[in-house]
């Protein structure tokens, strides 16, 4: 696949539940969104930047969504669905996809930031239509799929001094 250079079109897609979730479990602390932006562009050019957040009714997430978008990610917001017996889910996988496949015609480089081993069919599609490949997560909670679906996998973990607060 194409090499990093200045010229390139990046989209930034970030699953922020996953990112969270295991930021917690790992180190208990938090992501620093700023710096995963800045490290997902690595000086080429932003196209788009987007955050895919889950509303749980906590008191400090409207906070954190007006955060993300100073930092410069456009954040998709999804309600959490309670389920009759009690359960809870929301997930952005299908939206995330469809948002890489419409975004595949006018990047040269998706950088997808979970650890999600369902995105790696995502990645194989991505690459064959021509669109690089990054993924940035954790790698004790990566899919060993998906880092070997992408072109490049950055470990978080390797360099908590930047990605975590």
């Amino acid at each position: 696949m194409t090499e990093i250079h200045p010229g390139q079109r990046v989209a930034i897609l970030a699953d922020a539940q996953n990112l969270y979730h295991s930021a917690q479990s790992l180190y208990s602390r938090n992501i620093d969104y700023s710096s995963l932006l800045e490290k997902g562009v690595s000086d080429r050019t932003l196209t788009r930047a987007i955050a895919y957040v889950v509303r749980a009714d906590s008191p400090e997430e409207e906070s954190f969504f007006d955060a993300l978008v100073e930092i410069g990610f456009e954040t998709k917001i999804k309600d959490i669905k309670t389920f009759g017996d009690g359960s809870k889910k929301a997930d952005w996988d299908v939206g995330m996809s469809l948002d890489a496949v419409t975004l595949a015609n006018h990047v040269d480089t998706v950088v997808l930031c979970t650890g999600d081993g369902d995105f790696s069919r995502l990645c194989s599609h991505l690459r064959h239509e021509g669109v690089r490949v990054e993924v940035i997560a954790f790698k004790e909670s990566t899919a060993d799929e998906l880092i070997e679906a992408a072109d490049t996998f950055l470990d978080m973990s390797d360099r908590q001094e930047t990605f975590l607060l």
